[in-house]
């Protein structure tokens, strides 16, 4: 079993035990484990850190035995040992048996993630960095108690938490949805216990068809928006500055960023 981080997070190894696609350019990876019993999360768009290994490595290499001083071990290894590490949004957990479901995007030319999830096999095994108390800070949405409207936005790397908050919303509140699909073949039916409605956008109308969207009047709406960086503070600034929703009742995250890596990304924070 792999040792303890710094709580509530906590390393996992874990085995791929399934691998399918659910869109032309979306592949479903399945994770089990013993460790997995010591995952807990109650979020909807619960953040995950993946480690994976090179291609010809049997594992990832991570120095979780290190303690709390894993993240500089990991940095000291050379380029060509250390682990990949890519950000991730947790698409599903179950027990009995207890897995969890992680989707990747394929991109062409493909990065070291997307060229892992391409070939993933039953039994290639990760290292996974994820939450060990159910309510954790890698958890971001969170409508207030008086919501009574959610805006959603995202791109395809936000589809996982999209589709995960839509299926856990309750009966009868309103929710209003777009995601952006640059490729076409990932379109696919969301459903929802709630008033929910789904628009799927070609790649760069986001700007122009939320400025144009009818909202439903609302007292209390909460907004929710996840994907390129450029992308959700433009949105942001829309929601805020033209819609003029309290700045406190919009959360953004940023998951990428157009033209850098997620290595020259943490370089930058």
């Amino acid at each position: 079993m792999t040792t303890a981080v710094v709580a509530p997070f906590r390393f996992f190894s874990l085995q791929v035990v399934r691998a399918r696609r659910i869109g032309s350019s979306l592949v479903r990876v399945t994770f089990a484990g013993p460790d997995l019993e010591h995952f807990f999360s109650d979020g909807h768009d619960q953040s995950l850190s993946l480690f994976l290994p090179h291609p010809g490595q049997r594992e990832p290499q991570v120095p979780f035995e290190l303690g709390d001083g894993w993240w500089q071990g990991w940095r000291e290894l050379p380029d060509d040992v250390r682990a990949v590490m890519r950000s991730y949004t947790l698409r599903a957990l179950r027990r009995d048996p207890d897995e969890i479901d992680v989707d990747f995007v394929l991109h062409a030319p493909a990065g070291p993630a997307s060229a892992w999830a391409a070939r993933a096999a039953v039994g290639d095994r990760v290292v996974l960095l994820g939450p060990a108390v159910a309510d954790n800070r890698a958890i971001r949405f969170r409508p207030p108690r008086d919501t009574d409207l959610v805006v959603l936005w995202g791109d395809e790397t936000a589809l996982p938490a999209i589709s995960s908050i839509l299926e856990t919303l309750p009966a009868g509140l309103r929710v209003r949805a777009w995601i952006e699909a640059h490729d076409s073949g990932n379109v696919h039916e969301l459903t929802s216990p709630a008033d929910a409605e789904v628009t799927w956008l070609h790649a760069g109308q986001s700007l122009h068809a939320l400025r144009a969207a009818r909202l439903p009047v609302a007292a209390h709406p909460y907004v929710w928006i996840a994907g390129e960086s450029g992308s959700v503070k433009a949105l942001r600034r829309l929601f805020v500055g033209e819609r003029g929703i309290d700045r406190r009742r919009v959360t953004f995250v940023g998951y990428w960023r157009q033209g850098l890596s997620e290595e020259q990304l943490r370089e930058q924070e």
